[in-house]
């Protein structure tokens, strides 16, 4: 997933108004005056899809929003490119105010800001792979040999090179779904909106496409709001998270932010269930820093240990993190030996996990050694550590069978 710009929002979503009726504008007034979406059903005949929505979504940013059936979510992600237009609020993308856009300026915008990738894949029987792919290019005016050329070279990334002249009814329903994200990329869209994109897939398909969706990311960086009833689904892949519930905003934030700080009980009743060691990454859960050893010799590393309040410090020279020394190893070590560098013989043989990991994979390690583990990141540096403790307190509240017995008795011991 892709680190978002955090300086300047490329979609914000303002005071967001969605009711489906014929007077809509009047009992607007209602749904702002607090009365219930059953309630203003029950009295008026209208329809709440939306109240009050504020969002902002950056450049580059995985943005989930998420919800059951009837929350509104797929409502909402059709006012981005005024699919359905608002009954009041403010849509703006890159600066501009999408309500504002003419019918002329729409159909550009949708043509060149925005790509879309559908629950039902949306392909067109009667056309051939490549030309289903290519045919947000054709609708632009590229020329065919240039439409096809960019075409196959989407069709080679989403892993289906060799199917170009193959009908969609020839493919499976994992391939279909690539045809459709490649046909969604191959416009260059800036922003791709993806609704239930692979909701109707079998599990493992699903996952599949969940891993080429993360690592195309990582490639091309785009800005992608995605629809989801699946909370495992939008802790895998999202940056940022959006919980609706009958049309309102329930909560919003980072994915360990909803896991762990659930804003009520319509979020908790989503997140009780999620195993925490497989959807937590040690970054998140991971505590500042210890005592950092760097001195190239024993004398100085006594007096960094003297420094601080531990009685064990992490190793640390040009070469990135080496292992653990500890207050007891450097008072056993003469006064005359204190010019000598800090050999492998003084250190203890404690492993790095690496900051992206997920807790589940960390457990092993984390049994094994006594000392709370040094974090580090894709370039080696220590950012922190973990400790059983810390394990322990993320897990507590987990069901008893998500962590096993031989995992749990150490860490209650911790």
């Amino acid at each position: 997933m892709s680190t978002a710009d955090q300086k300047k929002p490329l979609i914000s979503i303002k005071n967001l108004y969605k009711i489906f009726g014929k007077n809509d504008k009047k009992v607007l007034q209602e749904v702002k005056a607090g009365k219930s979406k059953e309630t203003i059903l029950a009295e008026t005949g209208h329809t709440v899809g939306l109240a009050d929505i504020n969002l902002d979504i950056y450049p580059g940013e995985i943005f989930v929003i998420m919800g059951l059936s009837g929350s509104g979510k797929s409502t909402l992600i059709r006012h981005f490119n005024r699919l359905i237009d608002p009954t009041a609020g403010e849509i703006i993308v890159a600066g501009e105010d999408v309500m504002k856009l003419n019918d002329k300026e729409l159909q550009n915008f949708r043509r060149n800001k925005m790509s879309m990738v559908f629950q039902r894949f949306g392909l067109m029987p009667h056309r051939t792979v490549i030309q289903n792919i290519a045919y947000g290019l054709q609708v632009q005016g590229v020329p065919k040999k240039d439409r096809e050329a960019r075409g196959n070279e989407w069709l080679k990334t989403v892993g289906l090179d060799g199917y170009a002249n193959q009908y969609p009814g020839q493919l499976s329903g994992g391939q279909q779904q690539r045809v459709g994200l490649a046909r969604a990329l191959c416009t260059d869209a800036e922003i791709l909106l993806m609704d239930e994109a692979f909701s109707a897939l079998d599990p493992l398909i699903r996952s599949e496409m969940q891993d080429q969706l993360i690592e195309l990311q990582e490639k091309l960086h785009k800005t992608i709001v995605f629809i989801t009833h699946d909370l495992d689904e939008a802790l895998r892949i999202g940056d940022k998270i959006a919980i609706l519930r009958d049309g309102l905003l329930i909560q919003q934030g980072a994915p360990v932010d909803i896991l762990l700080n659930p804003a009520d009980d319509y979020v908790e009743a989503f997140v009780k269930d999620v195993n925490r060691a497989r959807a937590l990454t040690v970054e998140t859960v991971m505590q500042p820093q210890i005592c950092r050893i760097s001195s190239e010799n024993i004398g100085e590393a006594v007096m960094q240990m003297r420094k601080s309040k531990h009685d064990y410090g992490y190793v640390v020279s040009d070469d990135g993190y080496q292992g653990v020394i500890t207050q007891k190893t450097l008072e056993g070590v003469q006064q005359s030996d204190y010019d000598n560098e800090i050999t492998d013989s003084l250190l203890e043989d404690v492993p790095s996990v690496q900051s992206d990991a997920l807790l589940e994979s960390v457990i092993p390690d984390m049994l094994d050694n006594e000392h709370p583990l040094a974090v580090v990141n894709n370039d080696g540096e220590v950012e922190g550590h973990i400790s059983r403790s810390t394990l322990s307190d993320i897990l507590s509240d987990q069901p008893a069978e998500e962590v096993s017995e031989e995992e749990a008795k150490p860490l209650e011991k911790a």
